[in-house]
């Protein structure tokens, strides 16, 4: 029991309680109140003992309800040492003996005090069952609130499972003391704040700081209206990283879902949009959900929207213009405050030409606390000399030039130097200019090659892996590709390497989100560098990628096929943190080379291993409370269906001789199916050259193949197969 008592409190008044019940058994008329009254308490006191042993009780509740107990308490006795008053103790001769009967005097009223007892008794009845009752609705009223929250959680993360607030802890994490104060003083961010239906648009050159500012600006807002109801602020970090995911259809989910977790309650239109769409088991469409969005909007006096990055938004579908018309009709209907930063990109400042508009430029005052902050990252000898440690501070903001990221990229390239003179060379030479970008990545990666040669072949592989990635990797996803050697049979966890080992190598180019666990490229600018270089620094990213991945899906460990319970899917997950990414991402970097590997037809002739990835694969959990979410994925999947799917041309014609090209999976599905959906028309030009595949089939959902790529818009390959 959570509270000061025990269950032998209780036990001991509801004993003396029955005790002195069984006293009064024969007792004249007059005193069968006072046994009514016993048996009241008796009752009251087990039912208080049964609800009050389920309850966490506060310090208050604790001693009050102690006072009722130790006040029944005195009373029972007082009514014991009163009953010797009007009765006496006699034996009484029976068949076995003689056993003790009280005897009882004549009364013909209650006698006073035993009146005043039983009044006594009875107050601490109704404060037992009023302690009691309050408990027991209290209760319900929790029970009501966690199924209401329960309930409001369930629909939230059907709106989108996508959180946008441990970006927000990164990056906030991230700041300088003090820093951004130059924003939040201007004129123009605060013209915004104070005026609704503004837009403030704040451009700025690659890496000047445009997502820490953002991050300032989300705190600031969230700081400046905790607790008030009528506020709301929703923001989202674009990544190019993350266009697959950030969908439009996310993105206004996203905005749609923080808004709602603002108001008191789920409000009805968002209940509405989720019993009706779930009930048809499909997604909200744009226009419902852009009404609804406006809808919850509405529920406030001031709302505040932040887009950071909008450049990195997906140009794919339209989906950055889109997204922005959906924001500006928003604010059209609401009244919302938009806050939008992006690169000068033409099409976007056109947007904004009317509107607010601030130019995000590294400030002097920001970046000096910066330096400051970090100075204690390079050696001792500068820490010791004041006069250097303001030469560097100088030359950093004099090279430059209002981008932020190049203050972080030249203080860490001051790091091994060995002497004053060294960092005071360096200094002089620091790029800058337009070209400043690819000359400090540049010397990054010499001074990457600078190391032991271990140290340098496992900066190469990380910085491979995290750039050519086709989605962010975690911490423990990145580990583990690193640990693999092409051909293993089971994972090695001696091989794995140390994550502080793996940073500290990267000459500062990479970077972990501690909250999200995800380590990336320090920048969009140097993602764009190695993408441009890749030929030179990781010439054959693609082709290792795929042998590592291949060789993971390979695993003994998975070779006894799919997983049958959802349970033990997350624990395969788990236990194997790169399956996921192996499995949903070897086909795209194999698509990219030209020189098949023999592992890959390995693996794909491994029926088992092949249904195990393809469940690891198409499974998508999208909410919480799914079940059996791992079964629905198709069985009988051939490694023909993979290369199919993947659009793999190279390795599709190395085994489809040696494979059925109309087998059908337990959906009806067929290798010239998937390749038809997914767009790849090589693959079905090589399917139908078999002259072995039926166009006309249909799968169990009614679909022909020529019906799925029309469906997707892949016309060419719906005229080959035609």
């Amino acid at each position: 029991m959570s509270f000061g008592f025990s269950v032998g409190d209780f036990l001991a008044v509801i004993q003396l309680a029955n005790k002195i019940r069984k006293d009064f058994l024969g007792a004249p008329s007059q005193f069968s109140d006072i046994t009514d009254v016993l048996r009241s308490l008796s009752i009251v006191l087990t039912d208080a003992e049964v609800t009050i042993s389920e309850q966490d009780l506060s310090l208050q509740d604790k001693a009050n309800h102690q006072d009722v107990l130790d006040s029944c308490q005195r009373a029972l006795r007082k009514l014991e040492h009163t009953i010797d008053k009007y009765s006496e103790l006699g034996s009484q001769q029976t068949s076995i003996g003689s056993k003790l009967k009280r005897a009882w005097k004549r009364l013909s009223i209650e006698p006073e005090d035993i009146r005043e007892l039983r009044s006594n008794i009875n107050v601490n009845i109704t404060l037992l069952t009023a302690f009691t009752g309050r408990l027991t609705r209290d209760n319900t009223v929790r029970l009501v609130r966690y199924q209401e929250d329960k309930e409001q959680r369930a629909v939230l993360e059907w709106l989108t499972p996508t959180d946008y607030a441990p970006q927000q802890n990164d990056f906030l994490k991230q700041r300088q003391a003090g820093s951004g104060k130059w924003l939040l003083d201007s004129a123009e961010f605060k013209t915004w704040v104070e005026t609704e239906n503004q837009t403030l648009f704040c451009p700025g050159i690659p890496g000047a700081g445009k997502t820490i500012l953002t991050s300032i600006v989300v705190e600031e807002l969230s700081t400046r209206f905790q607790g008030k109801s009528s506020h709301a602020v929703a923001y989202i970090y674009c990544n190019f990283k993350r266009k697959a995911e950030q969908t439009l259809e996310d993105l206004l989910a996203s905005v749609l879902k923080q808004l709602a977790q603002a108001t008191s309650s789920l409000p009805q239109s968002v209940r509405s949009l989720h019993d009706r769409y779930r009930s048809k088991k499909a997604r909200p469409s744009i226009d419902d959900m852009s009404i609804v969005l406006q809808s919850v909007a509405t529920e406030f006096s001031r709302v505040f929207v932040l887009v950071d990055a909008l450049d990195e938004c997906q140009v794919n579908d339209n989906c950055r213009a889109k997204l922005l018309s959906q924001l500006l009709q928003l604010q059209n209907k609401s009244g919302a405050n938009l806050f939008v930063t992006s690169r000068f990109i033409p099409d976007i400042m056109e947007r904004f030409e009317r509107d607010l508009r601030l130019e995000i430029r590294a400030n002097e005052h920001d970046v000096q606390r910066y330096i400051e902050g970090h100075l204690d990252e390079l050696p001792r000898f500068v820490r010791r000399d004041p006069d250097l440690q303001r030469e560097i501070s100088s030359g950093i903001i004099k090279a430059i030039d209002g981008m932020f990221l190049l203050a972080q990229l030249h203080l860490n390239s001051l790091k091994g130097k060995r002497a004053p003179k060294a960092v005071r060379d360096a200094l002089e030479k620091l790029p800058t200019g337009t070209e400043s970008y690819d000359r400090a990545y540049s010397d990054a990666m010499e001074r990457i090659e600078g190391q032991l040669s271990d140290e340098e072949a496992l900066a190469k592989e990380a910085l491979s892996w995290i750039t050519c990635a086709r989605r962010p990797l975690t911490t423990i996803e990145l580990q583990h590709a690193l640990a693999i050697q092409v051909g293993q049979a089971d994972f090695d966890e001696g091989n794995k390497p140390d994550l502080e080992d793996i940073v500290s190598v990267c000459a500062g180019l990479v970077t972990i989100d501690e909250e999200s666990g995800i380590i990336r490229i320090v920048h969009y600018t140097t993602q764009e560098y190695f993408e441009r270089t890749q030929k030179k620094w990781f010439p054959t990213a693609d082709f290792d990628i795929t042998a590592i991945c291949v060789t993971y899906l390979s695993f003994t460990v998975f070779g006894s096929g799919i997983c049958t319970t959802d349970s033990s899917f997350e624990e395969r997950l788990q236990r194997n943190p790169l399956y996921d990414y192996a499995a949903k991402y070897w086909g795209c970097h194999a698509r990219q080379i030209r020189s098949p590997q023999m592992n890959i037809a390995d693996f794909l002739q491994h029926g088992m291993s092949v249904e195990a990835a393809t469940q690891a694969m198409l499974v998508r959990k999208l909410y919480s409370w799914q079940t059996d979410y791992s079964q629905k994925c198709p069985r009988q999947i051939t490694g023909l269906h993979l290369t199919a799917y993947f659009g793999t041309i190279e390795i599709a014609v190395t085994i489809v001789h040696g494979a059925d090209p109309d087998s059908k999976d337990t959906d009806g599905r067929t290798p010239l199916s998937w390749a038809a959906e997914n767009g790849h028309e090589s693959v079905v030009k090589l399917l139908l050259d078999t002259g072995k595949v039926d166009v006309d089939f249909k799968d169990k959902y009614g679909w022909t193949p020529l019906s799925r790529a029309a469906e997707n818009g892949h016309e060419s390959c719906r005229q080959a197969a035609a």
